[in-house]
């Protein structure tokens, strides 16, 4: 495998498959773990299908042709559309990667620290969520330069929340702060922390500055790039939480997730500065998502995110309007469409 490969993982789930949907019931009525996430069973938004998916092939084909394979993760679930053949796409399933004891798993933050386990994974990878979506040309450069992932490094501080997100970021902290002195990571890379391609974001970092540990990191939900080494890393540091993430069925307070390793890389200096435009993150709600749809139709970032939210009710409405959206720029069915 050439070194200069990179390749893309996303992970996907049918929510409308029954059999799927009485398992995953089952094994939470019969679940005895603690630190269990109390909005699995209230929140519908964490698996709901806006049915857009075969728009984030049409963009990786038209605006990332250049990715060398797709690892497409899930249960077994594949979109009726798909074209399982297709010479760039691997299909994989959890039991191909995880330990036999991890399966099923409903916990998506169990899959994500154990990607570096799929066979024929590049050293170089992006990982996608499947609400992920490129809308615009991207170069190999834009995710990795020299063999080092393109990053934007900010510190903020962690905000507390009802579900486990809280929780799981302040375990990452925990055991980047337990090896890596902030002193020593902005000293050692300050032209990477204090980078004029950050613009005014650079405050959230020099609001700070002072704290002797590392507060947090800003988090742009958007594709992160990764190198597999950094996954071996920590493993080979911290294995019996990563142990501990991967054996939790769903979501808890006590799991780390694939942020630890972007964390991990930019506290070992181990990036190179991107813009912190690059991207953008959005929220549906019920009122106005008029930015959203014009985003996608000028074009206007690389990527973007869409991220759910539970309180989202005109689900029709925006389905289509998201639809008619990713059609103005991706008309044209990919090579990956049946």
């Amino acid at each position: 495998m050439k070194v200069d490969e990179i390749d893309i993982v996303v992970l996907w789930v049918d929510e409308s498959d029954e059999k799927w949907r009485d398992e995953r019931y089952k094994a939470l009525s019969n679940s005895n773990q603690d630190g269990l996430d109390p909005g699995l069973v209230t929140d519908p938004s964490r698996f709901r299908d806006w049915e857009i998916f075969n728009y984030w092939f049409r963009g990786i084909e038209k605006f990332a042709p250049w990715v060398r394979k797709i690892h497409f993760v899930s249960c077994g679930h594949i979109p009726d559309w798909l074209k399982k053949d297709h010479p760039k796409l691997n299909i994989v399933r959890h039991d191909q990667f995880l330990d036999s004891a991890c399966i099923p798993t409903f916990n998506s933050r169990a899959i994500e620290v154990n990607l570096h386990k799929i066979e024929g994974l590049a050293e170089q990878f992006i990982y996608f969520n499947d609400d992920f979506f490129i809308t615009d040309h991207v170069k190999p450069t834009d995710f990795f330069i020299n063999g080092q992932p393109r990053d934007t490094a900010l510190l903020a501080p962690i905000i507390s929340k009802k579900n486990s997100t809280g929780a799981t970021i302040n375990n990452n902290m925990e055991i980047i702060n337990k090896y890596i002195s902030k002193k020593n990571s902005i000293k050692n890379n300050f032209s990477k922390w204090f980078n004029p391609k950050y613009g005014m974001q650079l405050l959230r970092t020099i609001s700070l500055i002072y704290y002797n540990d590392f507060p947090g990191f800003f988090e742009p939900h958007i594709p992160t790039s990764y190198l597999k080494e950094t996954y071996r890393e920590v493993w080979e540091l911290e294995y019996p939480v990563l142990e501990l993430t991967s054996e939790h069925k769903f979501k808890s307070k006590f799991d780390v997730n694939q942020w630890l390793f972007r964390y991990w890389q930019i506290a070992q200096g181990n990036f190179v500065p991107r813009s912190s435009k690059f991207g953008k993150f959005f929220i549906l709600n019920n009122e106005d998502n008029e930015m959203l749809f014009k985003a996608i139709k000028k074009r206007k970032y690389k990527v973007i995110c869409i991220n759910d939210s539970e309180s989202v009710k005109s689900v029709s409405k925006i389905k289509d309007e998201l639809k008619q959206s990713f059609s103005s720029i991706l008309s044209e069915k990919s090579s990956y469409e049946l």
